[in-house]
């Protein structure tokens, strides 16, 4: 009995405990890990990929995927930044909005309304932007003028009461985002499309209307996180947003927001993307190359996929 609630919570949590002995072994390596600064330094690099994640979140538990995320923080943050030395940084916010609300809507409309394969529309969105970001561009980086005189670093630079501005945006945002998905019908119906979508067809639920506004929460997230890109860098380059699809699907399935759809939540997925950012934090500090943070990256959705269907089929070997 005790060998079968230990497998069971090994199962269930082994990932968390192997994380914790990762934390344990830098600390006892690197002094600067466990400082404050520190701490404050991973999680304004997190508010990015969190915020991505958040609106991501509601498109995985409907069962669906969008792969498109980073291609779409590239061009709006692109965007973002070009408009402001054109238009000022007001509308350029305005216009990164408007924009990822609208490729939201593109991939819902595709996706939801007329049932194309969510996998196939979004790799073929994440292609689109590439390419209209180096049309839009011209190949070039862009860089914010005058970037000394403008209040839109306070989004990606500033600090209130000791914390970083978009850590507290990250945290205000997940806030809301875990209200809607737990408190409100439309919130309900996420997790009923991804439980049963032909059940919840049957029960009334406009099952295409769901799917929309959910890729549409992903293209307003994302914009979040492009205006924070933007700020924080002052600049972009056209492939700065290149791989955060596959960081941000490894935070959600790391937090066990299922990939077969139907269970998840924000604060698991803040909670997954928090122990990535650690995770490749720590391996920095420890010495290793960036291209490290891939392979673990790797590791980490291979064992947390197969940790997953373990649990749904109750056992860890097919």
């Amino acid at each position: 009995m005790f060998k079968q609630d230990m497998t069971a919570l090994l199962r269930r949590h082994g990932l968390l405990f192997a994380f914790g002995i990762f934390l344990a072994g830098v600390a006892l390596t690197t002094d600067t890990f466990l400082t404050v600064g520190n701490f404050l330094d991973v999680i304004r690099q997190v508010s990015i990929t969190g915020m991505i994640a958040i609106g991501v979140t509601f498109v995985v538990i409907t069962g669906r995927f969008d792969l498109s995320v980073g291609s779409m923080l590239t061009f709006l943050t692109v965007i973002v930044v070009d408009q402001h030395n054109v238009s000022g940084p007001f509308m350029a916010i305005i216009y990164v909005m408007i924009g990822g609300i609208v490729i939201g809507a593109i991939n819902g409309l595709l996706i939801g309304f007329i049932g194309l394969n969510a996998l196939i529309v979004t790799l073929a969105m994440l292609s689109f932007l590439q390419g209209l970001t180096l049309f839009y561009s011209g190949g070039a980086n862009v860089n914010v003028q005058n970037a000394q005189n403008t209040w839109f670093a306070f989004f990606g630079r500033a600090d209130l009461f000791g914390i970083p501005v978009p850590a507290l945006i990250f945290i205000l945002t997940a806030i809301v985002a875990s209200f809607v998905l737990t408190r409100t019908t439309f919130g309900r119906q996420i997790f009923a499309v991804g439980g049963n979508e032909t059940a919840s067809k049957f029960s009334g639920i406009d099952t295409r209307k769901t799917i929309f506004f959910a890729y549409i929460l992903s293209g307003l997230t994302t914009a979040l996180a492009a205006i924070i890109m933007g700020s924080r860098v002052m600049g972009a380059q056209n492939t700065i947003g290149q791989g955060y699809e596959l960081t941000v699907l490894a935070g959600i399935i790391l937090g066990g927001t299922s990939l077969l759809g139907g269970s998840g939540g924000i604060w698991r997925t803040i909670l997954g993307i928090t122990m990535l950012g650690f995770i490749q934090n720590g391996l920095l500090l420890l010495g290793y190359p960036y291209y490290v943070q891939w392979l673990v990256t790797w590791v980490v959705i291979i064992l947390a996929v197969w940790i997953d269907l373990g649990a749904k089929r109750g056992k860890v070997f097919a």
